[in-house]
């Protein structure tokens, strides 16, 4: 059937939001850390995601977070920046830092002098204040934490699609979990936490106990070209940010789900687009077969080819 225009361009002026991609080792292979989110989410609802969420105006006061980082200025720049101005880096590097804490309690940030009392001091505070604005500015402040930024690397560049019930211009970091420390959602707007290896959940993805949302196992799918957290840590090293990706939604007929075309998919520009909606659901490969689109089959995003 003929579907909608393609898109252009990605939107300026979205909502900016920052995720963090997490990783531990595990067995001679590596973990991520995903959450579920809550089922009345007004976005990605139920579905399985990295940590994050909006950059507040909290997070935007350079000269304030400047002086609470681990990292100078100009180094600020240099491992976040990557294309972005310093301001930029800097705030999408304290949304990814700040979310992460609230969401998955997890917290890249140190002291000079710092303890166990301290850390739960901050995990008490997260429960208890996160949903009021500038919390963590307050706390970071007030007990002298200074953001370990230098642990936070640049991934992908995410442009939710036009057609999307809410849009965002996302900014995806990967870092590895501080020693010491573990994964707990906040059972208000995450419900589930579990660690697994790409191929883990890619595989429970498709079978539903593991709902994955699109750019999340986009993101699980690229992840499979490292066999280890070393060879990961040697490739994000020379990464950056790289095109925006700007997916393109298409609505089929009545009663099936839609389908997601990535803008490396050969038909992404194509007006004339036509989707034979009968042949999806025998289109879906096996894990770790390189994909181009997404289908929505009954709430389960599954790549088809």
């Amino acid at each position: 059937m003929p579907c909608a225009m393609p898109p252009t361009k990605p939107i300026s002026r979205l909502p900016r939001a920052a995720t963090l991609i997490l990783m531990r080792p595990a067995e001679g292979e590596f973990q991520t850390y995903l959450l579920r989110r809550s089922r009345t989410s007004g976005f990605m609802p139920g579905l399985f995601v990295f940590p994050g969420g909006l950059v507040d105006a909290a997070d935007c006061d350079d000269a304030f977070w400047g002086e609470h980082s681990d990292l100078a200025c100009g180094e600020i720049g240099r491992r976040l920046g990557k294309g972005l101005g310093f301001s930029e880096a800097l705030s999408f590097g304290v949304a990814a830092v700040r979310e992460t804490f609230e969401e998955a309690g997890v917290l890249f940030a140190s002291k000079a002098v710092a303890s166990d009392v301290d850390f739960e001091r901050a995990c008490a505070r997260r429960l208890q204040e996160s949903r009021q604005r500038g919390w963590f500015r307050r706390m970071v402040e007030s007990e002298g934490w200074a953001l370990t930024l230098s642990a936070l690397a640049p991934w992908s560049h995410w442009i939710t699609p036009v057609g999307m019930p809410r849009r965002f211009d996302t900014r995806f970091f990967v870092a590895v979990l501080p020693a010491g420390q573990d994964g707990q959602p906040d059972m208000h707007e995450t419900t589930e936490g579990l660690w697994a290896s790409p191929w883990q959940a890619l595989a429970a993805n498709l079978d539903g106990r593991i709902p994955l949302s699109p750019p999340t196992l986009v993101t699980l799918q690229a992840l499979l070209s490292y066999a280890s957290l070393e060879a990961l840590q040697m490739g994000i090293e020379a990464r950056n940010w790289g095109d925006p990706i700007f997916p393109r939604l298409v609505p089929l007929e009545k009663g099936v789900g839609p389908l997601i075309i990535e803008p490396w998919d050969p038909m992404y520009g194509r007006e004339d687009l036509r989707i034979d909606a009968g042949r999806l659901p025998g289109s879906v490969p096996p894990i770790g077969t390189p994909f181009s689109r997404l289908w929505n089959d009954g709430g389960i995003w599954k790549p088809v080819v």
